[in-house]
């Protein structure tokens, strides 16, 4: 047989939160599928989407996204009420939501929205655990990302 051939060369990325990795220290990376309404599946795919003051908050043992965007559509139904910034459920197991919760209630961890995208026809959502950082860890990154580019220009030129 023959294979498809693909005139698609589409990302499946949604949207990502870059000022996650400037913000935080990241560190267990967790994938979750997000529950949605009609109307946001259309609009995510029109590319109306906005992550990143996004933030998970865990309560009577479910996880909850909060602070993302979906604008609706201007053509969307008149007769649903569509409010960009509702809370939507995570779909995790049971597993991944003990250690999340034990994680942040006892470590201070927060957990913090990186990406979404769309994995075969489901709306995914990576998150991480992650600890603020304060300004003196921000500059000592800035620090060491100029030394690594000098770095790299010194031996760029040297040999």
């Amino acid at each position: 047989m023959a294979k498809k051939n693909s005139s698609k060369s589409t990302s499946n990325t949604i949207a990502l939160n870059k000022k996650a990795r400037h913000e935080y220290f990241l560190h267990d990376k967790f994938e979750a599928g997000v529950e949605l309404q009609g109307w946001e599946v259309k609009s995510i795919r029109a590319g109306k989407v906005n992550i990143s003051e996004t933030y998970i908050h865990l309560k009577n043992g479910e996880a909850f996204l909060l602070g993302s965007q979906i604008q609706p559509l201007n053509s969307a139904s008149t007769h649903v009420i569509c409010d960009p910034l509702r809370y939507r459920k995570l779909l995790l197991s049971r597993r991944e939501l003990d250690r999340l919760v034990g994680a942040t209630e006892r470590d201070g961890y927060s957990l913090i929205a990186t990406a979404m995208y769309w994995k075969k026809c489901w709306v995914k959502l990576e998150f991480h655990l992650g600890k603020g950082k304060k300004m003196h860890d921000k500059r000592e990154d800035g620090k060491n990302k100029d030394w690594s580019r000098e770095k790299e220009r010194l031996m760029k030129h040297k040999v």
